[in-house]
């Protein structure tokens, strides 16, 4: 599942923006501040990042300029009430890729974290094991070449399956990566999914069960 991270001291406006990005099938980790931000961008991989530019710890433009000048790549979009020329050119000079001056449109927002999600090569075009393949850009899954209705999050945990096909995949990792990270690790939402994958997916099976580790995408 594609990760973005949403950087923003406004509740409301995080909670909004968040909940726009999820419904475009993304998975989204939030942060308030800059050091909330650093910790999990440092732990794991994502697609794009939206940093508020003033953050109670500082302007967001700063920590981008150093990452950048430390090799890192991921695309930023800045959200800024500053709408003066000389702020979004700063905004491009020091890391960022989009630029979008506040009041914007929720809408207007997911799509330009879509394109840059796109840019940054998240996501392979089509996976394909056995007789399943996915198309990621278009969200679309076939068996034997029937189209299958999957969720958001039944179709979260099958691409995760698809990249690590023929390895076992422990239930943390697939909340790791398909869940936010305020899930339970220990709740069975991962069994519920899968049981309904194995639903939708058919005969033969393909998502076997490791006792003790976790599920493989297999053959029959």
């Amino acid at each position: 599942m594609t990760r973005v991270m949403v950087v923003e001291d406004d509740e409301d406006l995080r909670v909004a923006v968040s909940a726009a990005l999820r419904a475009e099938g993304l998975r989204v980790d939030a942060a308030p501040d800059i050091a909330a931000a650093d910790r999990v961008l440092r732990a794991a991989d994502f697609a794009c990042v939206v940093f508020d530019r003033m953050l109670p710890d500082g302007d967001s433009l700063d920590y981008v300029r150093a990452r950048r000048l430390a090799g890192w790549s991921v695309p930023v979009l800045f959200l800024t009430a500053r709408d003066a020329l000389a702020d979004r050119v700063a905004g491009f000079e020091h890391g960022g890729d989009d630029y979008l001056v506040k009041p914007f449109s929720v809408a207007e927002l997911a799509a330009r974290v879509g394109n840059l999600c796109r840019r940054s090569g998240a996501r392979p075009s089509v996976l394909r094991h056995a007789d399943l393949e996915m198309d990621c850009a278009r969200r679309e899954v076939r068996r034997g070449g029937v189209l299958l209705t999957l969720s958001d999050k039944e179709f979260a945990v099958l691409e995760y399956l698809l990249t690590r096909a023929g390895l076992a995949v422990e239930r943390a990792e697939l909340i790791e990566h398909c869940w936010d990270s305020a899930t339970d690790p220990m709740s069975n939402v991962v069994d519920v999914v899968v049981k309904r994958l194995r639903r939708k997916l058919q005969e033969p099976e393909l998502i076997h069960t490791v006792r003790g580790r976790g599920y493989l995408l297999g053959t029959s």
